[in-house]
C-alpha cells in the first residue's frame, strides 16, 4: 500500500530486537495487525521513561489515598484472561507464540460484555529469554486493550499447578484436564530458594520501571495464592520480598495479593497488611462471599474479588456478580473464551476423552465468541449499562 515496511523493521533493529516485528510482516506483510504493532513500538521508542519522584511515599497507602483511588474508576469488572490459543503465561508472551490477532479479537469480546479490566499473568523466564522483546509484546497487549476500553491488572509470582516450568515450546493440553499445562512462577523448589531472588528482584523492578508509571495498567497483583500447591507458609520470605521489591520502585498503581484461604493465618494477615487495595478469591455460594465480604470490608480498604465463578460451585454470575456490585466489590471471574487451558473441567473431575462437560466449570464463551449460556452473557451486559 505504499509503505516499505521492511526497512522500518530493520531499523527498529538497531533500537533491540527485529524478530517480532520481521516475523509479523513475513506471515503477513500488509496485516493490520502488523502495522499496529510497528505503530506501537515507535510509540514506545520516542517515550522516556518518567524519572523516578523522589518524594513519593514507598510505603503502603493510606486507605483514604486508597478510596480516592477507587471511586475514580467505574465499577471494576472482567475476567481472568489469557488467549484461547495459549496453553499457560509462556505461550501467551513468548515471541514464537505471541498471538495478536487472537488477543485483539477476545479482547473485543470482552468490549462487547462491557467489562473494564482483564487479570492477565505474567511470567520472569520470559522476561530471562528476551526481556526488551517481552516488554514491546506487553506493550503492545496494552496498547490493543486501551482500544478495547479495558485496563489490565498484571500479575507476578504465581503458587499454582505444575512446578517446574521451562522456556520454548509449551506442553500440548491433557484431554479434559484442567489447566495442565499452567505452570507456577517461580515455581517449586525455585519459589523457596533465596539463591533466586536477585534475578527476580531484577525482573519484577525492570517490569515496574518501565511500566508503572503507565495508565494502561490498573493495578499490580503481585503474588497469586501464596502457599498453594503444598507450600504453605513457605511462600511467606518471596511474599515479603516482591512487596519489598516493588515499594522501592513506588509504582503509581495500587499493590496487592489476594488473599485466598484465610487458614493460612500469617500469609493473609500480611497480604491484608500490606495491600493497597484488598484483593481475595471466593469460589463459594452467596451466602458463603457475603460473609467473607463483611469480614474484609472491616479493614476499611476497597475490595476487588479477582477470582469468583465456578459453576459446580454455585458460584455464578447470576447469583454472584449482581451482589458484588450491590456491595461495591470489584468483580474478575476465572476464565473467559475456553481454549487449551480447559478450565471449562472442573479442578477435581477430568474427563479423560476430552468430551465437553455437561456443565462447564468456568469460562464464559467459545472461540467463535458465542456465549455459553446466553443468560450469563445478558446479566453481564446489564450490569455493565450495555442494554
Amino acid at each position: 500500500m505504499g509503505l516499505n515496511l521492511i526497512p522500518i523493521a530493520v531499523f527498529y533493529d538497531e533500537y533491540c530486537h527485529k524478530t517480532l516485528i520481521l516475523g509479523m510482516l513475513k506471515a503477513n506483510p500488509l496485516s493490520l495487525v502488523s502495522l499496529f504493532i510497528l505503530i506501537i513500538i515507535f510509540q514506545g521508542l520516542k517515550a522516556q521513561s518518567p524519572a523516578i519522584d523522589s518524594i513519593r511515599s514507598n510505603k503502603i497507602w493510606s486507605k483514604e489515598k486508597a478510596w480516592v483511588w477507587y471511586k475514580k474508576h467505574p465499577w471494576i469488572n472482567g475476567s481472568n484472561f489469557i488467549p484461547s490459543t495459549a496453553v499457560n503465561q509462556l505461550e501467551m508472551w513468548q515471541e514464537e507464540s505471541f498471538d495478536p490477532e487472537t488477543l485483539d479479537k477476545e479482547l473485543s469480546y470482552a468490549e462487547g460484555l462491557g467489562m473494564n479490566t482483564m487479570r492477565v499473568f505474567l511470567h520472569s523466564l520470559v522476561w530471562k529469554e528476551d526481556s526488551n522483546g517481552y516488554k514491546i509484546r506487553i506493550r503492545v497487549f496494552l496498547k490493543m486493550a486501551q482500544n478495547h476500553g479495558i485496563t489490565p491488572i498484571l500479575v507476578f509470582f504465581d503458587d499454582c499447578w505444575n512446578k517446574e516450568p521451562k522456556i520454548g515450546e509449551q506442553p500440548q493440553p491433557k484431554p479434559g484436564i484442567h489447566n495442565s499445562g499452567w505452570m507456577q512462577d517461580p515455581g517449586q523448589p525455585a519459589s523457596e530458594n533465596p539463591a533466586n531472588y536477585p534475578f527476580l528482584e531484577k525482573y519484577v523492578k525492570s517490569i515496574l520501571r518501565s511500566f508503572g508509571h503507565d495508565p494502561k495498567v490498573l493495578l499490580w497483583d503481585l503474588y497469586n495464592e501464596p502457599g498453594n500447591s503444598g507450600k504453605g507458609e513457605k511462600s511467606l520470605p518471596l511474599l515479603k520480598k516482591i512487596f519489598e521489591w516493588a515499594r522501592e520502585i513506588a509504582p503509581e498503581q495500587p499493590l496487592s495479593a489476594g488473599i485466598w484461604d484465610q487458614r493460612l493465618e500469617r500469609l493473609t494477615k500480611f497480604q491484608i497488611e500490606n495491600s493497597d487495595i484488598i484483593t481475595y478469591h471466593n469460589y463459594s455460594n452467596p451466602e458463603e462471599h457475603l460473609n467473607e465480604i463483611k469480614h474484609l470490608k472491616t479493614f476499611g480498604r476497597p475490595l476487588i474479588c479477582t477470582e469468583y465463578m465456578a459453576r459446580k460451585m454455585n458460584s455464578r454470575f447470576e447469583n454472584i456478580m449482581p451482589m458484588l456490585k450491590r456491595e461495591e466489590v470489584g468483580a474478575i471471574n476465572w476464565g473467559f473464551v475456553s481454549g487449551k487451558t480447559n478450565t471449562i473441567y472442573a479442578w477435581d473431575t477430568p474427563i479423560p476423552d476430552g468430551s465437553e462437560p455437561k456443565e462447564w466449570f468456568h469460562d464464559i464463551l467459545r472461540k467463535d465468541g458465542a456465549p455459553y449460556k446466553v443468560s450469563e452473557t445478558d446479566t453481564i451486559r446489564k450490569l455493565n449499562g450495555k442494554y
